[in-house]
């Protein structure tokens, strides 16, 4: 199979979007205030440096997915790291067939964080967050991996939902 350029860039975001969410975590990681490895096991806040604006630094382990859904420990992390890269290669697949700019820039930010938070959810059996935007009553705390799979759902459904109905109105005024 070969790859038309079109196609290349959006492969190009999941590696991007994987090392900016791995490199971020391994700061938070690193920095001694937070405590991160040794709280561990902890499912309360490892620790917290409030920063000049809306958003904090505070270290959390999510044990779920995206925003804290589906928390599991023991053998459900392996069930649901399975889940998280059938559905992670799933969006791959899709991405390598897709048509159209927005829908490719869509599934590489989803591909990229979703690889992002599988990578900690093997290695750690938890998923670093650490973003909290709380004074803008924003209730979760998540990380780079998060905003991508949330900025590509939502250009994801803008795509297929509101979008498609043009491209069909289009392609039906073509024909006639």
């Amino acid at each position: 199979m070969q790859l038309k350029p079109a196609q290349v860039w959006p492969l190009a975001l999941i590696p991007a979007t994987v090392i900016a969410d791995q490199v971020t975590k391994h700061m938070i990681l690193g920095n001694p205030r937070f405590r991160s490895l040794q709280c561990l096991d902890n499912l309360n806040i490892c620790g917290k440096i409030e920063i000049p604006g809306p958003i904090d630094l505070t270290m959390v382990w999510n044990r779920g997915m995206s925003y804290g859904m589906f928390q599991s420990e023991g053998v459900m992390r392996w069930v649901l790291a399975l889940v998280m890269a059938a559905i992670a290669f799933g969006f791959l697949y899709w991405l390598l067939k897709a048509q159209g700019g927005l829908l490719r820039l869509a599934l590489g930010l989803v591909v990229g964080g979703a690889f992002g938070n599988l990578i900690d959810r093997v290695r750690f059996g938890a998923v670093v967050d650490f973003i909290d935007a709380s004074a803008l009553h924003f209730p979760w705390v998540f990380n780079i991996a998060d905003a991508a799979i949330s900025v590509g759902a939502v250009l994801l459904f803008a795509d297929q939902f509101l979008l498609s109905g043009r491209r069909q109105a289009k392609a039906a005024s073509e024909h006639k």
